[in-house]
């Protein structure tokens, strides 16, 4: 194992602590701390809203221990709410914004959440769901405007509390938060992350690969609510002193350079199909001005080399992409400043663990594809109330991923694809990754993934889902142009059977191609 930063969390040990009375401790108190549209909020007006959502939640009979749910959109009142409820042990359980009311139903029920903080705009979101089929919810809080349903308005409810507040002394292993896993091979799964994680995913990924410091501006696309955008858009800035920009609304192309524009973050974090999504937008007359960017960052998906090259030729910006997951919290391998791989999702991180074995558990030789297996110290203890799950994920100190990769010599690691989603064709494993490079570097396509069906003979093909770029016509003369395309760079039995044309991809909010989803689509459309 490559040694990690050197860094003790205390027995004693509450995050919220850490993370934000801290900075009061340390005279850090006028920075700006949150940088939301024209609010700009400081680390004192941070750490008093978070006092007061910690005393509003007691007085509302919220326990240690007890779920906090959120529904919220990236605003400084997410901050607030969130270590608020970890300051006085509860637990906060931030939730995908862009789901369905069954999905809040299963969430509510499943966390016994008690009380819910809940965006204005997404109050009919949980309208449609009958109350008496929340079993547990009993106050309902609306954040950003008031609305007849809530129980509570956010504005005048936290202006009546406290802003003195000590924290509960917790314990370094008490339950912090949960995170509803993407779902992108089925039903969300709830991960119970500690009090000491994030400080190992800042100490380990932000301070130990990106040199984050108090003068950095994080900006992520990538959304709260899920482990990703939590630690780029919150508590990675948090840990250092620096500032975090957030942006509500969808990341649009045009939302998001604006907000790189008028904000000048320093280090900026995506998904690969954003990035995609980026460079596909048209600048008119003038190019976009992304100088203040040190760094792009990128997960959810492997980052194709295509993309990396072509970013870097039209904004100067190298995009070091990385291995997260929501069971480990954040990143586990990634590349880091000067010591990258276009292609690959670079090395291991310090202070943890990677090992790549066959079906048996066997290690494999370098370059050869397995199953890769992961110790790290941010790890969830497991997921609620999935005792079956729990077993077949963690093994002790290791976490399967479900990830295929191989290593080669010099340390890189590089993605073949889900375990679920490689298949033997003509007696040879074949990856959806390699097949899925290959199409993104036909100048007509935008975005491609690649799953298996079934010919007449029942056996299992590779199917490429296509989405055009913007102005190409999904026609005949595309579909004869990518299958030649393929033909000069692929063996035969790694080549399509058949290429259907998408206008997007069915997603995670992490920005994960959703293929078991595809799956279905093209059983009902044969």
């Amino acid at each position: 194992m490559i040694p990690a930063a050197s860094f003790t969390v205390p027995e004693i040990f509450n995050a919220a602590a850490h993370f934000v009375d801290r900075h009061i401790e340390e005279d850090r108190g006028s920075k700006i701390a949150i940088e939301c549209g024209d609010t700009r909020l400081s680390y004192g007006q941070l750490f008093e809203a978070v006092n007061r959502v910690g005393n509003g939640l007691q007085e509302l009979g919220v326990r240690m221990e007890e779920r906090v749910f959120l529904l919220l959109l990236d605003t400084p009142e997410f901050a607030a709410c969130f270590f608020g409820a970890i300051k006085i042990g509860a637990v906060p359980v931030p939730v995908n914004t862009l789901l369905k009311p069954a999905d809040y139903e299963y969430m509510l029920n499943d966390s016994r959440a008690r009380v819910a903080f809940v965006s204005s705009s997404l109050f009919p979101l949980l309208d449609a769901i009958p109350r008496q089929s929340l079993r547990y919810l009993h106050t309902v809080v609306s954040v950003g405007g008031e609305t007849g349903s809530a129980s509570l308005a956010f504005e005048r409810w936290i202006a009546g509390n406290s802003s003195k507040l000590r924290p509960e002394p917790t314990s370094r292993d008490d339950a912090a938060f949960w995170l509803y896993s993407s779902g992108s091979t089925g039903r969300s799964k709830a991960c119970i992350h500690l009090q000491h994680d994030m400080v190992v995913s800042s100490e380990s990924y932000a301070k130990g690969i990106l040199n984050i410091g108090d003068s950095d501006r994080l900006f992520s696309v990538a959304k709260l609510f899920f482990a990703y955008g939590l630690g780029n858009g919150l508590y990675f800035a948090l840990a250092v002193g620096a500032t975090s920009i957030l942006l509500p609304g969808p990341p649009r192309p045009a939302s998001i350079f604006e907000v790189i524009e008028r904000h000048r973050p320093t280090l900026f974090f995506s998904v690969p199909s954003n990035y995609a999504r980026l460079l596909a937008h048209d600048a008119g007359d003038r190019e976009f001005d992304l100088s203040s960017i040190r760094y792009g960052i990128s997960a959810g998906e492997a980052l194709p080399a295509t993309l990396f090259h072509r970013f870097k030729q039209r904004f100067g910006v190298e995009i070091l992409d990385a291995l997260g997951s929501t069971e480990a919290l954040h990143m586990m391998i990634s590349n880091r400043p000067g010591d990258f791989r276009p292609g690959s999702s670079g090395k291991l991180i310090p202070g943890f663990d990677a090992k790549i074995v066959d079906d048996n558990d066997r290690p494999v030789p370098l370059g050869e594809i397995g199953n890769l297996l992961v110790k790290a110290d941010s790890t969830c203890t497991g997921y609620w109330n999935q005792h079956e799950q729990t077993k077949n994920t963690f093994e002790g100190h290791w976490l399967r991923t479900g990830d295929k990769y191989s290593l080669d010599t010099d340390g890189f690691f590089w993605y073949a694809g889900r375990s679920d989603d490689m298949m033997k064709v003509s007696g040879v494993w074949v990856s959806p990754i390699e097949i899925e490079r290959m199409l993104v570097e036909h100048p007509a396509v935008l975005e491609a993934a690649v799953v298996f069906r079934r010919d007449k003979d029942d056996l299992s093909k590779p199917v490429a889902c296509v989405v055009p770029k913007d102005g190409v016509a999904a026609d005949s003369e595309l579909l004869r142009s990518l299958q030649e395309f393929l033909a000069e760079r692929l063996p035969f039995f790694k080549r399509p059977r058949w290429i259907e044309f998408f206008s997007e991809l069915p997603k995670t909010a992490t920005g994960k191609v959703q293929r078991f989803r595809l799956r279905a689509f093209l059983v009902e459309r044969s």
